[in-house]
């Protein structure tokens, strides 16, 4: 294969496993994103410039280091609703996120990085339903 990406790989008597840092990326952030109290999974600027300068591809707000043997590092950047505990919000995506990655992959999470990169106001029922009118002279 000659694409870029890095690989967790294991051998066994069946055969080889490879598992893509995109696909641990995926998971990472699905997880976060079903987390209650999170509005949206953010990428800062220096991160997509990272990315595209690595030629990596990653699901967006998520970075991903696996690291010696079975282990992984993950660090989710996100915005959080206003009105939830963002602690709370935090610690349940850590939680989400490494269970979900563990379970799924069998790699071990050693780090659930969480930044929380602003709070979004959720719209109410009434902006989704009526657009505002245009301003008449």
């Amino acid at each position: 294969m000659a694409d870029h990406k890095e690989y967790w790989s294991t051998e066994s008597d069946q055969g080889s496993i490879r598992i893509s840092e995109d696909v641990v990326a995926s998971i990472a952030a699905l997880a976060a994103s079903e987390t209650g109290g999170v509005s949206s999974l953010y990428s800062t600027l220096t991160s997509d410039i990272v990315n595209f300068l690595s030629k990596k591809n990653q699901s967006k707000g998520v970075r991903i280091e696996l690291g010696e043997g079975d282990t992984v590092r993950i660090e989710i950047g996100l915005l959080a609703l206003f009105g939830h505990n963002i602690c709370e919000v935090a610690k349940q995506v850590q939680q989400n996120v490494c269970s979900s990655v563990e379970s799924m992959t069998g790699l071990r999470v050693t780090e659930v990085n969480v930044h929380v990169g602003g709070v979004v106001f959720a719209p109410t029922s009434g902006e989704e339903a009526a657009p505002s009118a245009p301003a008449e002279e």
